[in-house]
């Protein structure tokens, strides 16, 4: 019999990546979703293509805050990988009660079976995320390596876009941030990823559990929810230009990220379950390579060919966002023998292939990005 893994947050772009990966290495897999409208749209079901054709798949609705859910997804299972949370960073800045329960609340339940139930769980993965850094580790000239903490209102007010130094003042470069890094959550969204980091740590070493948690970077590829308006900026930015409306960058439109493709953070998540090189760590996935959003936003106007479209470099920014983050990604390669396959160049033509297959979304004079936008100026969570 194939080794059966869960998979939480199944049906999103993530995990069915992730099932198709390991479906073709011979195992068995059961996706287990809530099917939110905010990731899935209202009516719509995920894209299945194929893979519900093999004999190796299950899916099953539930709710990860749920422990009866709980209790069924993990009959039978070998391993779990928890990729299911809500994820947007300014969303999370208001709805807060939301993400601590499904994010927190739900990981509790998981680790609450696993130490009360009799189960077969011989490896935990957790999807966790760079947001726990905050702004992550940039370079002094004065001080050397130097972690600065969020940016003030005052300074950003001010159009200092730039962090400083926290012991000097001086300017400085973002660097490649190590797993080792300070953490420093600067949204409610990253507090409860490194909740979840931290529970789970304390639980699968205290169960005799193997478990590995991986650090994403900003993930992106074919699947990606076109209708939620609260994460993803390549969805975000395809929407504004199929309908012909500008995109908005934040602040300078140079802040930074690591862009890494859904099929390398795939195969970095296959590794982690089929091998025990990485057990008991924490791992970053990414590219290694820091990208501008404007850099981004240029590319897909290329990949669409599209003309139309005007940048705007708005001046505004949102409580809770970080200036730069890109990710030190050697240990995940002396352990488990990663390499990022994909350059942003020819993920983001893959990506806009795909879009182009999907109904335009969000079609009017008010989309779903100006919806989420206008939520957070009333809430006083977004600036200009």
């Amino acid at each position: 019999m194939a080794q059966k893994v869960l998979i939480t947050g199944g049906l999103g772009f993530i995990g069915l990546e992730l099932a198709r990966t390991l479906v073709q290495r011979g195992m068995a897999v059961r996706l287990l979703d809530n099917l939110s409208p905010q990731i899935h749209g209202l009516n719509s079901q995920p894209e299945l293509g194929s893979l519900l054709e093999e004999s190796l798949v299950e899916v099953v609705r539930g709710d990860v805050c749920q422990r009866r859910d709980w209790v069924s997804a993990l009959r039978d299972v070998k391993s779990v990988v928890h990729l299911a949370a809500e994820t947007g960073t300014g969303q999370s800045m208001y709805r807060i009660a939301d993400y601590t329960s499904t994010n927190v609340l739900g990981i509790a339940l998981l680790l609450d079976v696993l130490a009360n139930d009799r189960h077969g769980v011989t490896k935990l993965v957790l999807a966790s995320s760079r947001s726990v850094y905050g702004e992550g580790a940039y370079h002094c000239a004065h001080c050397g390596v130097v972690y600065p903490p969020m940016r003030s209102s005052v300074q950003l007010q001010a159009g200092h876009w730039e962090p400083l130094c926290p012991s000097c003042s001086a300017k400085v470069s973002p660097m490649a941030t190590p797993e080792a890094a300070q953490t420093n959550p600067a949204s409610v969204y990253a507090a409860t990823k490194l909740a979840q980091e931290d529970l789970l740590r304390i639980a699968a070493n205290a169960l005799g559990i193997p478990f590995l948690i991986f650090r994403l970077q900003n993930v992106y590829g074919d699947g990606q929810s076109l209708h939620n308006p609260y994460t993803g900026i390549l969805s975000i930015f395809s929407n504004r230009i199929r309908q012909g409306k500008k995109i908005v960058l934040f602040e300078d439109g140079q802040e930074s990220r690591d862009f890494v493709h859904v099929s390398d953070v795939a195969e970095a998540i296959a590794l982690g379950v089929t091998s025990d090189g990485g057990d008991g760590l924490t791992m970053n996935v990414g590219s290694g390579a820091q990208v501008s959003v404007e850099t981004v936003a240029r590319s897909l106007r290329r990949q669409f060919k599209d003309s139309r479209t005007t940048l705007v470099i708005s001046g505004q920014y949102r409580v809770g966002d970080i200036r730069h983050n890109y990710a030190d990604i050697s240990a995940i390669g002396e352990h488990l023998g990663f390499a990022p396959r994909i350059p942003l160049e020819d993920g983001i033509a893959r990506f806009v292939r795909w879009v182009k297959t999907q109904p335009i979304v969000n079609n009017g004079s008010e989309d779903g990005l100006d919806r989420a936008n206008r939520e957070l100026i009333e809430r006083g969570l977004m600036k200009a």
